[in-house]
């Protein structure tokens, strides 16, 4: 099965950000909120984005987004402001107090994940680890 890009994500590590108590395993930015439901406007058939986490780069792991037509049983929900992500159980631990914001630069736009879990990422900000 070929792999599907749904967006381009960069990580970053929170310095001396302490875990915040919330009742989302993941927070939506505005911003983040906002591309979400431009992605999703135009296909009825996808509920919401998933996000999971894989082997990859030069620090480890990376996550992955993909559009999600089903919630599978172990999965995550998070809904706020009307639109729905789901996190892959093997991305769950690594995700928790994690802003996910949406960021556009003249050069480019991608989903910028904001984590206070992550020990270190690679020069790209493509990956990390924990």
């Amino acid at each position: 099965m070929a792999t599907r890009v749904v967006a381009t994500a960069t990580v970053r590590a929170v310095k001396g950000r302490k875990l915040i108590p919330t009742r989302a395993a993941l927070t939506l930015t505005p911003a983040a909120v906002n591309r979400i439901k431009s992605l999703l406007q135009d296909k009825p058939e996808v509920i919401g984005l998933k996000v999971g986490v894989r082997q990859r780069g030069c620090n480890g792991l990376s996550y992955t987004l993909d559009y999600a037509s089903t919630k599978d049983k172990l999965d995550e929900e998070v809904v706020q402001d009307g639109v729905k992500v789901f996190i892959d159980k093997k991305a769950q631990l690594s995700l928790l107090g994690t802003e996910m914001d949406f960021v556009e630069s003249k050069l480019s736009s991608e989903f910028v994940f904001n984590n206070p879990n992550i020990k270190g990422t690679c020069g790209c900000g493509e990956s990390f680890s924990m």
